[in-house]
């Protein structure tokens, strides 16, 4: 449940990298406290090791949900090096969040409430991460867009943050 609305609440995370509910939608599971990610580097520009491959699924979503964003926003030639930060940057969001919610898959039967708590507070540590990085990422590409991609992309944004802000049934 905390996960479902942190995920609501992160409207650039869930414009930008659709694995976000392809993962949700795996059985949830916890991780225990020794299985923790690894610390976020020091600074924005340090190297960071590359996330592990993402499913199949989530590979496929994101570069659907890439290749979208780029023909919405109309990215030029000129603008690729920023865009394909931004693609990476996402790729490797999707990549780090779907092996989260595996490892919390595979240990979640065998959690403690204790280990479940800490599971969804290292699930939100890594969104909140990832959502700077690609957010990042983004306002370079923003700052190197035209008025009229500037546009488009704040009527993308403005549209996925209401859809993702009205209340969702529960099962």
């Amino acid at each position: 449940m905390f996960v479902s609305t942190l995920v609501r609440s992160g409207a650039l995370a869930a414009l930008l990298v659709p694995s976000v509910g392809l993962a949700q939608s795996a059985p949830t599971t916890q991780l225990p406290p020794t299985a923790t990610a690894a610390p976020p580097a020091a600074s924005p520009s340090a190297a960071q090791p590359a996330p592990p491959a993402p499913s199949a699924a989530t590979q496929t979503a994101v570069d659907q949900r890439i290749r979208a964003l780029q023909s919405q926003l109309g990215i030029t030639e000129a603008q690729m090096l920023l865009w394909t930060a931004f693609a990476q940057a996402m790729r490797d969001n999707a990549a780090s969040t779907d092996a989260l919610f595996a490892q919390r898959a595979n240990a979640v039967a065998s959690m403690s409430a204790v280990d479940n708590m800490h599971s969804y507070a290292q699930i939100a540590r890594a969104y909140a991460d990832n959502t700077e990085r690609l957010a990042t990422a983004f306002d370079s590409l923003y700052a190197s867009l035209t008025d009229t991609q500037k546009q488009a992309a704040d009527t993308l944004f403005r549209e996925q943050a209401s859809a993702a802000a009205q209340p969702r049934t529960r099962r």
